[in-house]
C-alpha cells in the first residue's frame, strides 16, 4: 500500500480543478482517466454560468428561481448561500482568466435559459464556456507546484477504517486494460467525478461518466440523496451519434422553437411558458413526440438564420458534423440524460456522511437543485461548493509539508475491465425502465435485472459501481409514489403534497429490500 500526505481529488472537472487551486499551496493529487479537459462534463456545458450579474437582478430572484424550478424540495438555504456567492464566483474565475463576454461598456452579456425570470447566464463566446473555463483552469493547474495530477487513472474504490475514509483504490488505465488495484492512503478523498448520465443510451455526457463516483461512495457505506431525479435534456440532437451533442438551451431563449414532423409548435399547449419551461416539461413534451412518431426538430431558422454559425459555434459544428445546415434545416432532437440531481448527500461545506470524505459538482447532493435543477446552476454549483469543500478541509487537516513527494503508481497488468455488452444492456434497461417515464412494475423489473447484471460481473469493481448507482436510482424512484420535478412515474402522475420533501437512502438498505 502506497501512501501520500496530498489531498486526493478524484475527477478532474470544473470542481476538481478548481478545488485543487484553492487548496494552493497545499499538495493535492488529482486523478484522471483521461488527459485533463477531455474526460469532464463540465468542458461540455455550453450555456454558461448562472449568477445574478445586471442591476435588475439579484441573489434573492435567482434564488426564488431555483426554489421554483425545483418542485418543491429545495433546501432554501442552501439556495440562498449558493445565489449570493455566485457574483463572487464570476469575477474570481474572471480574475483567473475566463473570457467572459461583455459588451462595449465592459458588462457581462446574459442568456436568458428556461425557468429563469431573466437573462442570467454567464457566458463565453455564445456557447463555448465550459470548454474556455476549463481550458483556463487547466493552464492554472499546469502552472501550480503543489497540484500534481495523475493522468490516465481511475477510483474504483474507497479505503474504509473505523468508519473513516483513509484513502482509495486506484487502476491505470491503458488502452481499455486495467492494471491490477494499488491501495493509496490518504489524508483526505475529494470525489468530484461528475454524473451518472452515460448509464442511459441516450446520454449528453462523456462516455466515461456512468456514476462509478456515486457508486463508489454508496459502496463504502456514504448517505445517498435525491437519487430518483435525473434530469433529461430535451434538445439532445438525435443524429445516431454517442454521446449526443447538445443544442443549448440558450437556442430557445434566443427564440428558436420546437417543432414536429409536421411542422406544428407543440410547446405551447403544454406549458405557458412554452419553449422557455422547466426541463422536465419540455423533455416529457418531446419525449411524446418521439414515441407518437412525430420526429420532435428544434427549429433555429427564423430566430437565428445565419448568425448561428458565429453565436453557437459548437451546436453549429456538430450540426455540420451531422450533415446539418441548422440556418436552413431544423435540428432533430430527443430527450437525454443530463444532469443527476441526486448524488452523495452533503452538509453546507460539502461534507459526506463518511469522515475523512468530501464531494462537490455532479457527483454530489447538496440540496440545490430539488427535483429539477434550473439550467446552469450546475456549474455555479460546482464551484461554490469546491470552493466550500477546499476551506473547510484546510480547516480540518493538519498542515503538510508544502513539498511532498509526487506519488508514484505502478500496478501490474491483469485488472478485470467491465464488459462492453454488460454495459450495453444496464443502459438499455435504465433507457427503458428508469428513464423519462417511469412505472412501477418497470422500476420493479428494472432493480431485478441491475441486481443480476452486478452478480454476473463481480470481478469488475468499476461495473459494480455503475450498478451501485443504477440501482439506487431505480430503487429511490419506485419509492417515489408520485410525479415531481424531473422525475415522472405514469402510475402516479399527481404531485403529492405529503411527499414534498427529499429522499435519502442507503446501498445497505436498497440491497435488503425486493419490491
Amino acid at each position: 500500500m502506497e501512501r501520500t500526505g496530498r489531498v486526493v481529488i478524484v475527477g478532474a472537472g470544473l470542481g476538481g480543478l478548481y478545488a485543487a487551486l484553492l487548496l494552493a499551496p497545499r499538495p493535492v493529487l488529482v486523478i484522471s482517466p483521461e488527459t485533463l479537459g477531455e474526460g469532464a462534463s463540465s468542458a461540455w456545458a455550453q450555456g454558461g454560468v448562472a449568477a445574478a450579474m445586471a442591476e435588475i437582478d439579484s441573489p434573492e430572484d435567482h434564488a426564488r428561481d431555483t426554489r421554483n424550478a425545483g418542485a418543491g424540495i429545495v433546501d432554501a438555504q442552501i439556495a440562498a448561500l449558493v445565489t449570493d456567492a455566485a457574483p463572487a464566483h464570476i469575477h474570481d474565475l474572471a480574475q483567473r482568466g475566463a473570457p467572459f463576454d461583455r459588451d462595449a461598456e465592459g458588462l457581462f452579456l446574459l442568456n436568458h435559459e428556461a425557468a429563469h425570470a431573466m437573462p442570467r447566464v454567464v457566458r463565453v463566446k455564445g456557447d463555448q464556456a465550459g470548454r474556455v473555463i476549463m481550458e483556463t483552469l487547466i493552464a492554472r493547474v499546469r502552472a501550480t507546484p503543489s497540484i500534481q495530477v495523475l493522468e490516465g487513472v481511475v477510483a474504483q474504490e474507497l479505503l474504509v477504517e473505523g468508519g473513516r475514509v483513509v484513502g482509495l483504490r486506484l487502476a491505470r488505465l491503458s488502452a481499455g486494460a486495467l492494471s491490477q488495484p494499488v491501495d493509496l492512503r490518504a489524508p483526505a478523498v475529494l470525489l468530484a467525478g461528475g454524473g451518472s448520465g452515460g448509464l442511459f443510451a441516450l446520454t449528453t455526457n462523456p462516455p466515461r461518466i456512468r456514476g462509478q463516483v456515486m457508486g463508489m461512495a454508496a459502496r463504502a457505506g456514504a448517505l445517498m440523496a435525491d437519487m430518483e431525479f435525473v434530469q433529461f435534456h430535451p434538445t439532445a440532437m438525435d443524429v445516431g451519434l454517442d454521446p449526443a451533442p447538445l443544442a443549448s438551451e440558450a437556442l430557445r431563449g434566443e427564440g428558436a422553437r420546437l417543432i414536429n414532423s409536421d411542422g406544428a409548435f407543440f410547446m405551447e399547449a403544454e406549458h405557458p411558458m412554452a419553449e422557455l419551461a422547466p426541463r422536465d416539461v419540455v423533455a416529457r413534451a418531446v419525449f411524446g413526440q418521439t414515441i407518437a412518431g412525430k420526429r420532435p426538430m428544434l427549429d433555429t431558422r427564423r430566430a437565428l438564420g445565419e448568425t448561428i454559425h458565429t453565436l453557437y459555434p459548437a451546436v453549429s459544428e456538430a450540426c455540420q458534423r451531422a450533415g446539418i445546415d441548422p440556418a436552413r434545416q431544423p435540428i432533430p432532437v430527443a430527450a437525454a440524460a443530463h444532469y443527476h440531481m441526486g448524488g452523495v448527500a452533503t452538509d453546507a461545506q460539502g461534507r459526506a456522511s463518511l469522515p475523512g470524505l468530501w464531494v462537490c459538482g455532479e457527483a454530489a447532493s447538496t440540496g440545490l437543485h430539488g427535483a429539477n435543477r434550473l439550467a446552469s446552476n450546475g456549474v455555479l454549483e460546482a464551484l461554490v461548493f469546491a470552493r466550500r469543500a477546499a476551506e473547510d478541509m484546510g480547516g480540518e487537516l493538519a498542515p503538510a509539508p508544502v513539498e511532498l513527494p509526487q506519488v508514484t503508481l505502478e500496478g501490474a497488468t491483469g485488472g478485470v475491465a467491465p464488459d462492453p455488452m454488460a454495459i450495453a444492456q444496464l443502459r438499455e434497461l435504465m433507457t427503458r425502465l428508469v428513464g423519462v417515464r417511469r412505472t412501477g412494475a418497470g422500476l420493479a423489473q428494472a432493480i431485478t435485472l441491475i441486481r443480476a447484471l452486478e452478480a454476473a460481473c463481480r470481478d469488475s469493481l468499476d461495473f459494480r459501481n455503475m450498478c451501485a448507482t443504477a440501482l439506487l436510482i431505480a430503487s429511490a424512484a419506485y419509492a417515489r409514489r408520485e410525479s415531481r420535478g424531473a422525475h415522472w412515474r405514469d402510475d402516479y402522475p399527481r404531485t403529492d403534497p405529503a411527499q414534498a420533501q427529499r429522499s435519502f437512502i442507503r446501498l445497505s438498505d436498497v440491497l435488503a429490500e425486493v419490491p
